[in-house]
Order: C-alpha cells, then sequence, then structure tokens
C-alpha cells in the first residue's frame, strides 16, 4: 500500500491561500453588485478579471468564467470551448455563475458564485440545497473515503434532490482538483486553452508524480480516483441543476493525514445559509416583569443544520423545488 504523503502546507501557506479565496470571492462579489440585464458574459468576465489584475492578480490557474441562463447548467454542452465566455445577454430572472482562479506570489485559490438577478423561485431551492453537499462532502473526507466513492455519495444525494449532475460535464467529469503554490518559471498571465502556461507545467508534473504513486490530482468517478483522499488542498465544486438553472460553489477544502476541513466558512454562500437560519429561528416573547410575577425565561429553539437525506431510488420525473424565502439582492 502507497504511503501517504505528508501534509505539504504550514499556517503561514494557509493563511495565504485564505487571502487569495478571500480576495477571489471578494472581487467576484463586486461583479455580482454591478451586473445587471443587458451585461453579456464576456462583459462580466472581463469586468472580472480588470478586478482580480486591479487587486494584485498576477497569474490565472484558469482564464475568469460567467455562465447565464440555461448555461448555468450546461445545457447543450458539447465541446470545451463552450465553457468561455460569449455574447450571451442576462435577463431578468436569470441565474449566473462567476468562476475565476487568481494566483497571488504562487498562491492560487478556484472560486464558484453563483447568483441571480431578479426573482428565480428554482434558483432559490437549489442555493439552500447546496449546503447539504458542502457537509455531506466533508463528511466523507473525513471519513477518509475513497474519492471515487465520495463522488458516488454526491451523486446519490443529487438523485434523491431530484437534480443533475452538472460537474460531470466538465473536462474528465471532476468535482475538484488539487491545488498546490505555483512554483513553475513559465511565462505568467499567458494563457493555453484558458489555462495559465504555468498551471499546465504544474498539473503535468503532479499528473505523472501522483500517477507514479496510485493517485491523481484530479478528482472524479474513475478508477484514477479509487485512492484516498490525498493530504493537501483541494478546489471542491460540486455543481448540480435542475431544467434551465444551475449553481455551485467552489472553495478550497484542507485535507490533513488525519483530519479534513474548509479552508474558511466566512464565503457569501455560508453567509447566506447562516442568515437563512437566523431569519427563519423563532424568537421567544419577553415577559414584562412586575412586582409580584418573576420574570420567566424564554428558550430560543437552537437551529439544526440542513440535513443529509438517505439516498433511495430516483425516478425519472423529477419533482418541482418548492419556493425557498430568500430575500433577492
Amino acid at each position: 500500500m502507497p504511503r501517504t504523503p505528508a501534509f505539504p502546507f504550514t499556517e503561514h501557506d494557509l493563511a495565504r491561500f485564505r487571502e487569495t479565496q478571500q480576495l477571489a470571492y471578494h472581487c467576484a462579489e463586486q461583479v455580482a453588485a454591478w451586473i445587471e440585464p443587458g451585461v453579456t458574459e464576456r462583459q462580466a468576465t472581463a469586468k472580472l478579471r480588470r478586478c482580480l489584475v486591479a487587486a494584485g492578480v498576477q497569474d490565472f490557474f484558469h482564464v475568469p468564467f460567467a455562465w447565464f441562463g440555461d448555461r448555468t447548467a450546461f445545457r447543450h454542452f458539447h465541446t470545451p470551448l463552450q465553457f468561455f465566455a460569449g455574447n450571451r445577454r442576462l435577463e431578468e430572472g436569470m441565474p449566473y455563475v462567476l468562476d475565476c482562479a487568481p494566483v497571488v506570489d504562487g498562491y492560487t485559490a478556484d472560486i464558484g458564485y453563483g447568483g441571480k438577478v431578479g426573482e428565480n423561485p428554482v434558483w432559490d431551492r437549489l442555493a439552500a440545497d447546496l449546503q447539504v453537499y458542502r457537509e455531506l462532502i466533508l463528511a466523507e473526507v473525513r471519513a477518509r473515503k475513497p474519492l471515487n466513492e465520495v463522488y458516488a455519495a454526491v451523486d446519490a444525494q443529487i438523485e434523491v434532490h431530484g437534480y443533475d449532475n452538472r460537474h460531470r460535464v466538465y473536462p474528465g467529469r471532476v468535482i475538484g482538483h488539487q491545488v498546490t503554490r505555483m512554483t513553475a518559471r513559465g511565462p505568467a498571465g499567458v494563457n493555453l486553452f484558458g489555462f495559465g502556461v504555468r498551471t499546465l507545467q504544474t498539473l503535468g508534473r503532479e499528473l505523472i508524480g501522483e500517477r507514479l504513486h496510485g493517485r491523481s490530482p484530479l478528482w472524479a468517478d474513475g478508477r484514477s480516483s479509487r485512492h484516498a483522499p490525498t493530504p493537501g488542498l483541494w478546489a471542491v465544486e460540486p455543481h448540480i441543476g435542475f431544467r434551465e438553472v444551475g449553481i455551485k460553489f467552489e472553495e478550497l477544502l484542507v485535507v490533513t493525514e488525519d483530519d479534513a476541513y474548509w479552508l474558511d466558512d466566512d464565503l457569501p454562500h455560508v453567509r447566506r445559509w447562516t442568515t437563512a437560519v437566523t431569519a427563519t429561528t423563532p424568537t421567544a416573547p419577553t415577559a414584562t416583569p412586575t412586582a409580584t410575577t418573576p420574570t420567566p425565561t424564554a428558550t430560543t429553539p437552537t437551529p439544526t443544520t440542513a440535513a443529509i437525506t438517505t439516498p433511495t431510488t430516483a425516478t425519472d420525473d423529477a419533482p418541482t423545488p418548492a419556493t425557498a424565502q430568500e430575500t433577492t439582492r
């Protein structure tokens, strides 16, 4: 049995990865605040790139992406070229996904930000249900399940919800990939087929090195992922869809020799779930004290986290998601 490699990063390294991830999400939120009906995918990616460069980004793991409308669910995608931003214009009620992977001083982040313009009840429900996948993936990785089995567990949960697995449309059907500090010496800011030249150099080196040990830096559902999670950082991106609506999050997962945890919980999708729980938690009435009546103590119920549903046999007809109560920006 191959020896488990040691965790390769220091606390300083993790802090720098966290800073880069926060920078990426901050720029995505800036674009989300600016975006409006009539904006094209190409305009959104250009805006996102300018924001990242102005914030100090020197290179990209891959170029920024933006998908609007049914393209958020990768409907009718047949070639990798269809992932690149096009002339699709945002309309009222449309969902959108922003994806960027900046590199700062070699520290890489890869994030996915989902949003909508106006009202979209289907998006509301999918956005709320994403929390289940974040909890499920962490629990499975902590149990040291082989990566392909974690992938299968996510698939099973998607069927329970009545959604579609859309990360299988990515090249290699990946739900995630390892992230490391870029040390390649190729030209910064130059990309080939959407990936930075330094990225391709680093990925090529990692693919060869990991394959020699029976592992892969790409997390999918095939034979190459039949191994326990390799210690390090993984960019994880469960992508779900229902009809014309797709959504995902993407963030860094820390995997040590004996544990796992999300690098940062102060992220837009996590804050959205926390706000939703707070908004739906009932507040106990406060009694007015008097001179003769003691003040009763009210206990506020503690909210529970989203439950991971035990998979059942999926049917061909997907149920229509119920409307969630989230305030549209």
